[in-house]
């Protein structure tokens, strides 16, 4: 059975930082796109990075616009692992993020449709 499994949520105040994990298993994820979307309350869910497979054990970094210079993604293979580094979180972040997978380019994978996976969400407060 595939799982994608968030941690790595909770409340923190404005400027403070937070490392959110997906622990994929159930199959290898080598060549798929990995990546975390949001949710505000009362919002349409929004891409905010991905990790791109290129050849080997490279892959492509890609953010959002407004968490570029904040947020950083990155993929430990060896453990099946997508990060998300968010640090100077502001009570905008506040969300429900969601990890995601797909064996799609990143182009198509931000658009959210056609993701083969999906993780159940994790909440992320950040206090004024």
């Amino acid at each position: 059975q595939v799982q994608l499994v968030e941690s790595g949520g909770g409340l923190v105040q404005a400027g403070g930082s937070l490392r959110l994990s997906c622990e994929a298993s159930g199959r290898t994820f080598t060549r798929y796109t990995m990546g975390w979307f949001r949710q505000a309350p009362g919002k349409e869910r929004e891409f905010v990075a991905a990790t791109s497979w290129n050849s080997g054990t490279t892959y492509t970094a890609y953010t959002a616009d407004s968490v570029k210079g904040r947020f950083t993604v990155s993929r430990d293979n060896a453990k099946n692992t997508e990060y998300l580094q968010m640090n100077s979180l502001k009570p905008e972040d506040t969300a429900v993020y969601y990890c995601a997978a797909a064996l799609a380019s990143v182009s198509d994978f931000r658009t959210g449709y056609g993701i083969d996976y999906w993780g159940k969400g994790t909440l992320v407060t950040v206090s004024s």
